[in-house]
């Protein structure tokens, strides 16, 4: 992921108002992102698709990254099921679960 710029690119909400929109959305997509500033103090943060989807990606990677070492630091193995035994369960043999579709986690 791209880093992102710092905060310091800001954008007066006024500019909006003036007709200026066009030439704002070019630059955030340009840059990756400007503040919009009313009264002085931050209002919203404008961020281009990429930038935006690249955080989304990045905050799901990391949502995954949580879950798996919260799942690593709970798991315990006296718990699990043998392999042999959950194909036994299901009415198959080992090798006929091995054969089986492969399943993607995420």
């Amino acid at each position: 992921m791209a880093k992102a710029a710092p905060l310091n690119k800001t954008v007066p909400i006024t500019a909006f108002n003036r007709g200026k929109a066009g030439q704002i959305f070019s630059e955030v997509k340009r840059s990756g992102m400007a503040v919009v500033i009313k009264n002085n103090a931050p209002e919203c943060v404008l961020l281009s698709p990429q930038q935006y989807e690249e955080m989304r990606e990045e905050l799901h990677e990391m949502q995954l990254a949580r879950l798996a070492a919260e799942r690593l630091r709970d798991f315990d193995a006296k718990k699990c099921i043998p392999f042999e035994e959950v194909c036994k369960n299901m009415g198959m043999s080992p090798a006929a679960c091995e054969d089986g579709d492969e399943v993607v986690f995420e």
